[in-house]
């Protein structure tokens, strides 16, 4: 059987090796557009910040481990142009010298990932504009930082802007982040991002919110941001304003797209198309508090989708039980993590909202009050069903954002959290834990 992976990242090599260890004499074949095989694409703000040695570090295995260990034809720089779902072929152009390579496939996958998003604004050829998505990515800002950079724009306040912000601030650099919404990290409530603005306040970062971008200014290079609002002097600008998933490709296809233009799937990562499965950042969700489909591109979430697509191709037939949205987030001094729907997503979804936030701290009270924690329980008022969870503070936001994590996946309710036995010693935790105080006071 001929299997054809397009991508070669997180979704699309996890499902290739689970073809490999549960099956024997197939062909699979890997296109990568990139040069780079399986790497850790959360880790580069990482390379910036010298807190990872080298983007080196990032790779998990490259293209030659794949093709002399496990036998995987995995081609670099192929861009796939086309599918012919009738025929069952896909089309490539070789990058290196432009000749249009045809593979035939009994099984295909796409995991073509998602790419930045760059609003179609004046100036923007101007060099010293950049996004980052990819090792050669970041490779490219390093390079560019080297050059007497001292003011930097970051245009947009999710996760990307937030760690590059920080990253540039432990270099020195001026920075400021310039968001057309009226808050940073806006899948938190703004009661939450509050707590986020102050941070980055105190860390010397400049906030132009409820703003935005119309255009660059310079010569050759970039040297001013223009908005709505002002002209902003800038050395080095980083567009973070989102992903957009990788599928245009599959135009006149016949396979059916869902939210954002991400391909929708079943829960075994089949298409609309008989032999024809998607996973990644090009693919839907399955969100267990909405029970529907979503949208929401995380590493975690590609290489579970990856690993649930090679199992089905492989004959094995399992199904991905879906997401509820947890993410966590390193900013400055501040851990910031959610899981589940906000109290604004919630309200959307027509539940009948109720919310409670306590200020708790992440050791016991008596033990030490240096390390105050804010935690935020979102739920139903009528069935008690929990929703949602937020939490900011210095220390055991991972701890507890888990567990939140683990509670949602189970569909517990608010009031089951007081029941879980957690852990409790004063260096650690209060008897009642952050989570359970706010579990105790709702309504």
């Amino acid at each position: 059987m001929n299997i054809v992976v397009i991508g070669g990242d997180a979704a699309g090599m996890s499902a290739a090796m689970q073809i490999v260890r549960n099956t024997d004499g197939h062909t699979i074949t890997v296109l990568e557009k990139g040069e780079i095989t399986s790497y850790g694409q959360c880790g580069l703000p990482y390379v910036l910040k010298g807190v990872v040695d080298s983007t080196e570090d990032l790779i998990a295995r490259n293209p030659e481990t794949f093709r002399e260990k496990y036998g995987i034809d995995v081609r670099i720089r192929h861009e796939v142009e086309q599918v012919d779902c009738d025929r069952k072929k896909v089309y490539a152009r070789n990058l290196d010298d432009g000749e249009t390579v045809e593979l035939k496939y009994d099984k295909l996958l796409i995991a073509s990932g998602a790419s930045p998003i760059v609003p179609p604004w004046n100036g923007q050829h101007l060099d010293g504009i950049y996004t980052l998505k990819t090792i050669p990515d970041i490779e490219e800002i390093m390079e560019g930082t080297t050059k007497a950079v001292q003011q930097v724009t970051i245009i947009g306040g999710g996760y990307i802007g937030l760690e590059m912000a920080e990253s540039y601030r432990a270099l020195g650099k001026q920075v400021r982040i310039i968001d057309r919404g009226g808050q940073l990290a806006k899948i938190f409530d703004e009661d939450m991002g509050e707590l986020v603005h102050e941070e980055a306040r105190e860390n010397g970062l400049e906030l132009h919110l409820d703003e935005s971008v119309e255009g660059f200014q310079g010569q050759d290079h970039v040297e001013a941001v223009v908005t709505d609002k002002g002209t902003y002097e800038s050395d080095l600008v980083l567009v973070a304003a989102g992903v957009t998933p990788n599928t245009s490709f599959l135009e006149g296809t016949g396979i059916y797209k869902g939210i954002k233009d991400a391909v929708a799937v079943n829960a075994f990562m089949e298409t609309s198309i008989m032999d024809i499965y998607a996973a990644g950042d090009c693919a839907v969700q399955y969100h267990r508090i909405k029970e529907k489909m979503d949208y929401i591109p995380l590493g975690t979430h590609a290489n579970k989708q990856g690993q649930i697509a090679g199992l089905n191709i492989a004959g094995i037939r399992t199904p991905f039980r879906g997401i509820v949205g947890t993410s966590i987030l390193k900013f400055f001094d501040l851990t910031l993590g959610r899981t589940g729907l906000s109290e604004r997503e919630a309200v959307q979804e027509k539940f009948s909202v109720k919310t409670m936030t306590v200020q708790s701290t992440h050791e016991a009270g008596y033990y030490s009050k240096e390390n105050p924690m804010t935690v935020k329980v979102i739920y139903d008022a009528g069935t008690r069903q929990l929703l949602g969870g937020q939490i900011i503070g210095k220390e055991g936001v991972d701890k507890r954002i888990d567990v939140l994590a683990t509670a949602l996946f189970h569909k517990m309710k608010v009031d089951d959290l007081q029941d879980l036995d957690l852990s409790y010693a004063p260096p650690y935790n209060s008897v009642w834990d952050p989570i359970q105080q706010a579990a105790r006071k709702a309504d």
